[in-house]
């Protein structure tokens, strides 16, 4: 039931929908990470790559803590990821030490990561959406260590190769994406300055719609559709990180509860919108550093038990 009461400590207690989101600190990851990437969701998630200068470091998230499972087969940072599940995820793209743009691409069966196909196109500072089975990667940068030229060009994993499909209206690198193969969205991004511009994908073209409200770089996305989505962190200038949110419903961006640490370059969990993570990331800024920080972020309309009382 909705309320409900324990004979026991006589407490009366009820189910209650959150008015806005918000979120909270849970444990840290055990290996600081710049520039790394996520998959899974807030009961199971997993934490990948990263730098500097680049890692193979793979964490698993149980609900509760982190532990160390097995390396990626290639060090990286500045991949992308994409994966529903802690147990089935995807990491593509990159750069590899020194500093080259990558076109490798590994699938994670819950034990081991795999090297499979490559990527048509080796870039770096690039997100994706969808599965491991069936995902998209648009945009990065195809120079290398982030430098440009940076590109527009999307293609999509089918489970066994990758395939170009119809570009982004806006070339960017250091954006963030979330949704699936059909219904996607990317967010934000460099040009030749942070942008806020925000595209929709269809499954076959990609629609420009209503911007973010701050323009920002190395943002994290969650939303298992491109109708509902939560947008967060990044970096407004290049002094310093931002924990600013912002949640899509569809038609407009509107800002909600920031993160307890302004960060730029998270991982993010990749399903729902009501429940994720913002795990690892940079502060930003000349002196900014990697960080072991993870936040769990409790969307509007999600259930949350209350305690009442008589005052």
């Amino acid at each position: 039931g909705q309320v409900w009461y324990n004979t026991t400590s006589n407490v009366l207690k009820g189910q209650a929908a959150t008015s806005a989101g918000t979120w909270a600190t849970v444990n840290s990851v055990n290996t600081a990470k710049d520039q790394t990437s996520g998959a899974g969701t807030t009961a199971g998630a997993l934490n990948f790559s990263g730098g500097p200068p680049g890692q193979a470091v793979t964490e698993l998230y149980n609900g509760t803590n982190w532990t160390e499972v097995n390396d990626l087969n290639s060090a990286r940072r500045a991949t992308g990821g994409s994966g529903a599940s802690s147990t089935a995820a995807l990491c593509f793209g990159g750069i590899t030490p020194p500093n080259a743009a990558a076109d490798l691409t590994e699938n994670w069966n819950g034990t081991n990561w795999t090297a499979v196909n490559t990527m048509n196109t080796a870039r770096n500072f690039a997100k994706g959406t969808g599965t491991n089975t069936a995902a998209l990667v648009f945009g990065g940068s195809t120079g290398s260590g982030g430098n440009p030229p940076i590109t527009a060009n999307t293609e999509q994993w089918n489970g066994t190769n990758w395939t170009e499909v119809n570009d982004l209206n806006t070339a960017r690198n250091n954006n963030a994406g979330a949704g699936t193969t059909s219904s996607g969205i990317n967010i934000g991004g460099y040009v030749s300055d942070r942008v806020a511009n925000v595209e929709l994908w269809n499954g076959t073209n990609w629609t420009e719609t209503t911007d973010i409200n701050s323009a920002r770089l190395g943002m994290g996305a969650s939303g298992a559709t491109n109708t509902v989505v939560v947008g967060y962190g990044g970096s407004e200038n290049s002094s310093s990180a931002t924990g600013k949110t912002e949640v899509w419903n569809g038609s407009s961006w509107t800002e909600q509860g920031d993160l307890s640490t302004g960060r730029q370059y998270i991982g993010s969990t990749k399903g729902s919108y009501t429940s994720a993570l913002a795990m690892s990331g940079s502060t930003g800024g000349p002196l900014g550093s990697s960080q072991t920080a993870v936040e769990e972020w409790t969307g509007a309309g999600a259930g949350q038990t209350r305690t009442f009382t008589d005052s």
